[in-house]
């Protein structure tokens, strides 16, 4: 049964059960007034009684009742009809949209009842939805790109290598080295996107951690590289207990530290802390470097955004690593706060819930 067809019904039986009171109330008056009348002398009655003793004497009783069934369902469809117009024209339009057509949008209407508010709802479903379609665009259309240069570096290598008619054990070997760096680059974005799409999926498994011990193994790994960048590494770790995936806190840490030191001046510094305010787990990074426009800082955390969104700066990172940072806090349930430093630089604070 479709919804007008059970609105229908309830009409119906409310409009037939209230005819049926207002019909019962003086045909029992009738019924009452005969009773009384048969032991005396007859009883003065109104002229509506005179006809229900009628109605009653000439047996079109059950006419009646059919007469009041079929229109009270006619009234019921009537008035189911009336009332679920806006839902029709709401499916209707929410039918016609599709992903190619998610600009537009449904007319809540004048009235602010649940109609209005359900279109409203739908219209900021929509709206997210083509927000979805066009970040999800964008986002393949930079990972091709990605893909394609290394790609495209890795032909020409060889192609310059195989069509020198003079060409030497050790040009071809410098080729090939060069080949495998590029096949490194490619690894690492692949590993990055797969790092950034198990982020957004969710934890799959959940189990306490120290995020200070974790950061600490984070740290001692990459003094080495603190020392090639010529950038200062400190850290002040506590004890901060998490539940989480151990693996991409790790991963969370391991790219807010690089990012930090791959963004940096020589002579700069990186100071990572962690500890516990509160019950929850704090880490913060910061570090000096270039400086940020504060309008920018947000849409660091985009995939493949890079300061000024650039192809042509260097090519040390992808623009993923705070993407997978922003992907792992949300997937803790983590809250993210991004500050850029007035002298150059960034000061980034992933807080964690209660464990």
């Amino acid at each position: 049964m479709t919804l007008r067809m059970r609105l229908t019904l309830v009409h119906a039986a409310l409009f037939f059960a209230a005819v049926a009171i207002l019909l019962s109330v003086p045909l029992l008056a009738v019924k009452s007034v005969q009773q009384v009348g048969s032991g005396g002398p007859p009883a003065v009655t109104h002229p509506a009684a005179n006809l229900y003793r009628e109605i009653l004497s000439s047996g079109t009783g059950p006419t009646v009742i059919a007469v009041t069934a079929v229109l009270s369902v006619a009234f019921g469809w009537l008035i189911a009809g009336r009332l679920l117009r806006p839902l029709r024209a709401i499916t209707a339009t929410a039918m016609d949209i599709s992903a190619s057509n998610l600009s537009r949008r449904l007319r809540p209407g004048k009235h602010d009842d649940e109609f209005a508010r359900l279109g409203r709802t739908l219209n900021d479903l929509f709206a997210r939805l083509e927000a979805a379609f066009a970040s999800q665009r964008h986002f393949v259309a930079n990972a091709s790109h990605e893909l394609r240069t290394p790609l495209t570096a890795e032909r020409a290598v060889l192609q310059v290598a195989l069509a020198d008619p003079n060409a030497s054990a050790a040009t071809l070997r410098s080729a090939c080295e060069k080949v495998l760096r590029l096949g490194d680059q490619q690894q690492r974005l692949i590993d990055a996107l797969l790092t950034l799409a198990s982020s957004e999926r969710g934890l799959e498994r959940r189990e306490p951690a120290d995020l200070g011990g974790i950061a600490a193994a984070v740290v001692r790994d990459r003094t080495e590289t603190a020392g090639h960048h010529q950038v200062r590494l400190d850290a002040r770790l506590e004890t901060a207990p998490v539940t989480g995936d151990p693996a991409l806190a790790e991963s969370l840490i391991a790219n807010l530290v690089d990012n930090a030191l791959r963004y940096n001046v020589p002579g700069g510094w990186v100071q990572v802390t962690t500890t516990t305010v509160g019950g929850q787990a704090l880490l913060s990074v910061r570090n000096s470097g270039p400086e940020v426009p504060s309008d920018q800082v947000d849409l660091l955390f985009e995939p493949f955004r890079r300061l000024g969104n650039s192809r042509t700066r260097r090519r040390e990172g992808h623009g993923l690593g705070l993407a997978i940072v922003r992907a792992i806090a949300d997937a803790h349930g983590g809250e993210l706060a991004a500050t850029a430093r007035p002298g150059g630089g960034l000061d980034i604070t992933v807080t964690f819930p209660r464990p």
